[in-house]
């Protein structure tokens, strides 16, 4: 059969390495697979299948340098995966038997016991078996921390066949975004990331595991993997299988191209995705052993940890040109000579060096600024929820820049003036329509400091570069959060934007439960760390890669912190998993990318023209495909519709099986369509305020901008100035540490400063800012694409209150 495209030229910068002890591991995986009951008689496999799929040398290839035990036992690992991917394939995909499915996949968690002490349930068939064998040998050498995080990885890549089952049964394909983020449950990279942590001996120290670093690193690590895979099965998966879970044919129905042209861009995807897993090794890593204080030993153990991923990346590929279960035809070894690596011991090939990814690479750290001129491009909104208003609205809005004013908030970047234009109690007033006068107070008081940090980090810490003192000013709003005694909240903070936090903190977190109130402070902490990581990509003049940009855009945009309060208020009424179901969080996800976007394409002129920001998904597409602004806006404008179509069909489809699976009663269900009816308030009361406010409407650009955010701004500290400025009141100065404890190590106490660095202050302030770390408070710690879309061709050579929160942040 002739393949359906020719493969594009990998991004493969480290050559594989071949582990000696194969012919080792191929022996002892047909004794463990015949002992499990997997070959003859399994109605799946045959001893010819195993053999010619050569599990072994996948594993040898995926983990060149462990022992012949460890490289028997991962070689086991994956003989079970696999087989359980066929088993099931067989037992229920082909006769869509969701029901059976999901019988099968219930038991399954019973087999990976925190304590083996406990036992296993009688196995039933061989994948239970195998789990049962696999789980006992496996977890002895492993911490209670990796055997949660693997079980939850497992059994994230069990269950999460039904989400593939459901959709053979609706015959539909998912979007993009969609697709990512559910491959990464169902295909298993993340689970094989666990079992480098075995095999390399480099298991993740606990108290980082969970980080933005390591979860990228891992994030982009299984993004490769699948896209890789997706590219080599497209022909087995789609034309022979039927199968509508593959990258290639999502891009193809979503971009109304040709597969050809698909695989390319998934190809650039993939690339785009090893990049940023080298970007975060080489940049963010680091700074997090720093900032955490990590011993000599953890330092090694991530550094392996690195290593086994990169090489796994090689040796996947290596496997994926030799093994019988792909279509491999006029593909590139990846073993080959190159020069030194940067990363672990491996080598960059000369065509990694100087071709197409580099192109891509250097086009990310090129983008020339204020290239936009003009009102920005905006859809044709499909949204069709109905907009409720507060009747509070005025009074909200009066009240919540009066606030702005006592807590020093207008006497920097911003004004009443503007502020007043910027009315976010209007957007408070579409959010929560039936919040009392107070609640929409504190909703409209919280989205105005969510919005003045998101001005204040990029014009105070961005221009200058000076992320030393962005991490200061960090470690001081966290500590104006305090969890024992929000009340005592006050007394931790200095500057302006230290008091409006510390003020809404005490105010808002007083009256909740203990647990609601932590998950409360992660949400906050989540933005104000995506802050600092638009910081880092601005110090390095750096477009961000399109998946990582989305994802933290759900913590810029202040998402997490909107919809916190209001899941955490049903979820006592909910069975326990509920609300953390995969259906739901991904139902979330597409909400929130919808409010996302609506911002970014109503900022697309402010940001780009005027302000020169590389955070905007238009622009981000811009870059990433080489194309126009208007080509990029319809990718992007398709993309909302795409994520809208996903919230309706998951509450028409997706929804009512969840229910049946947890046995909600008539009220449980009464209190999941509230929660839905608030995501849609949601959703209309963001669009509404986009469409009613002076920020991004082009009449009032680039007056109605925070000061010093163009060049041509006058006044208030802004270099050639007509008139004195007072440059930005209470920015923090770069010295080291605060208080008694932080000293830019995470929980080592008594770190003394050291001395005084200059002042943080707008580029050219004719006023300095005074320095606060010296008064710092001790403590510190489906359907066809729309005709813009369809017919795209892939470019040659182109790579709230204590009820509801407003939105953290908008720009």
């Amino acid at each position: 059969m002739a393949q359906p495209f020719t493969l594009p030229d990998f991004y493969v910068p480290y050559p594989a390495r071949l582990n000696p002890h194969l012919e080792a591991a191929r022996v002892h995986a047909r004794a463990w697979a015949r002992s499990m009951g997997m070959l003859e008689g399994s109605g799946v496999w045959e001893q010819r299948d195993l053999d010619a799929h050569d599990y072994a040398l996948l594993c040898a290839y995926t983990h060149p340098d462990c022992d012949e035990e460890a490289l028997n036992l991962v070689t086991d690992w994956y003989v079970w995966v696999f087989f359980f991917d066929d088993h099931f394939l067989e037992l229920f995909k082909r006769g869509q038997d969701r029901e059976g499915g999901k019988a099968y996949l219930d038991r399954l968690p019973a087999f990976m016991p925190a304590d083996l002490a406990d036992g296993f349930p009688e196995p039933e068939n061989p994948v239970e078996a195998g789990l049962a064998d696999l789980w006992r040998r496996t977890v002895p050498a492993m911490s209670a921390d990796w055997r949660e995080r693997f079980s939850t990885s497992t059994r994230n890549l069990l269950n999460e066949s039904l989400w593939e089952l459901s959709n053979i049964n609706a015959g539909r394909i998912s979007n993009p975004v969609e697709y990512i983020e559910m491959r990464r449950k169902v295909g298993g990279a993340p689970w094989s990331a666990g079992l480098v942590e075995y095999a390399a001996g480099a298991e993740l120290p606990a108290r980082v595991a969970g980080t933005r670093p390591l979860r990228v690193l891992t994030d982009a690590f299984s993004d490769a993997v699948h896209l890789r895979n997706d590219l080599f099965s497209y022909q087995r998966e789609v034309e022979d299988e039927g199968e509508l879970s593959n990258g290639v044919l999502v891009l193809e129905h979503f971009l109304g191209c040709t597969t050809p042209e698909a695989a390319e861009a998934v190809n650039d995807l993939l690339t785009s995705r090893l990049q940023q897993f080298e970007n975060t090794a080489l940049v963010e890593l680091p700074a997090l052993s720093a900032e955490y204080g990590l011993d000599p030993a953890e330092n090694a153990a991530l550094a392996l940890y690195v290593k086994g991923l990169q090489d796994w990346q090689s040796g996947g590929h290596e496997w994926h040109l030799r093994s019988s279960r792909y279509m491999n035809e006029g593909a590139v070894s990846g073993v080959a000579a190159g020069l030194s690596g940067v990363l672990g011991t491996s080598a960059v090939h000369l065509a990694a060096a100087l071709g197409k990814p580099a192109r891509a690479r250097l086009r990310s750290h090129t983008r020339p600024p204020h290239t936009h001129e003009g009102p920005s491009l905006l859809p044709d909104f499909t949204l069709s929820y109905p907009l409720g208003l507060s009747p509070h609205h005025e009074r909200a809005r009066a009240a919540s820049v009066d606030w702005a004013e006592r807590m020093g908030l207008l006497h920097d970047i911003w004004d009443r003036e503007k502020l007043e234009g910027y009315d976010f109690a209007l957007c408070s007033a579409g959010l929560d329509p039936d919040a009392s006068p107070e609640e929409l107070e504190l909703s409209a008081e919280w989205l105005t400091w969510g919005t003045y940090g998101d001005d204040y980090y990029p014009l105070v810490f961005g221009r200058p570069r000076d992320l030393a003192a962005a991490r200061v000013l960090h470690e001081r709003l966290l500590t104006c959060m305090p969890l024992e005694e929000p009340s005592l909240a006050a007394g931790f903070a200095a500057a302006p934007i230290e008091r409006a936090l510390a003020d809404l903190w005490a105010r808002t977190a007083g009256a909740m439960e203990p647990v609601t109130r932590a998950a409360f402070r992660d949400g906050v902490e989540h933005m104000l760390e995506s802050w600092l990581w638009e910081l880092g990509n601005q110090a390095q003049h750096r477009v961000p890669d399109p998946v990582d940009y989305l994802e933290m855009r759900r913590h810029t945009f202040g998402s997490e912190l909107t919809m916190s309060l209001s899941r955490m208020r049903h979820a006592t009424t909910l069975p326990a998993g509920v609300l953390d179901s995969g259906t739901v969080r991904a139902l979330e996800n597409a909400v929130a990318d919808y409010g996302c976007l609506i911002n970014d394409v109503f900022s697309y002129q402010k940001e780009v023209q005027y302000e020169g920001e590389l955070h905007n998904l238009v622009l981000v597409v811009e870059n990433f495909f080489g194309c126009d602004y208007p080509t990029a806006f319809r990718m992007v404008e398709h993309l909302m519709a795409a994520r809208l179509d996903q919230f309706e069909h998951a509450v028409a489809h997706e929804l009512p099986v969840l229910y049946a699976d947890f046995g909600l009663t008539r009220g449980q269900i009464a209190t999941m369509e509230k929660y839905l009816d608030e995501l849609r308030d949601w959703l209309a009361g963001i669009l509404n305020w986009h469409r009613g406010v002076r920020r991004y409407d082009a009449a009032f650009l680039p007056a109605c901008l925070p000061y010093g955010a163009v060049p041509e701004t006058t006044g208030r500290g802004i270099a050639g100035a007509a008139t004195p400025g007072r440059g930005v009141a209470g920015a923090v100065g770069t010295a080291g540490a605060v208080g008694t404890a932080g000293g830019g190590v995470r929980g080592t106490a008594g770190v003394p400063a050291p001395a005084a660095a200059p002042s943080a202050a707008l580029p050219g302030a004719a006023v300095p800012v005074p320095d606060v770390a010296a008064s710092a408070a001790p403590g510190a710690a489906t359907g066809a694409a729309p005709a813009s879309v369809a017919g795209w061709r892939y470019p040659s050579g182109i790579g709230t209150s204590a009820a509801r929160v407003g939105s953290g942040a908008v720009r």
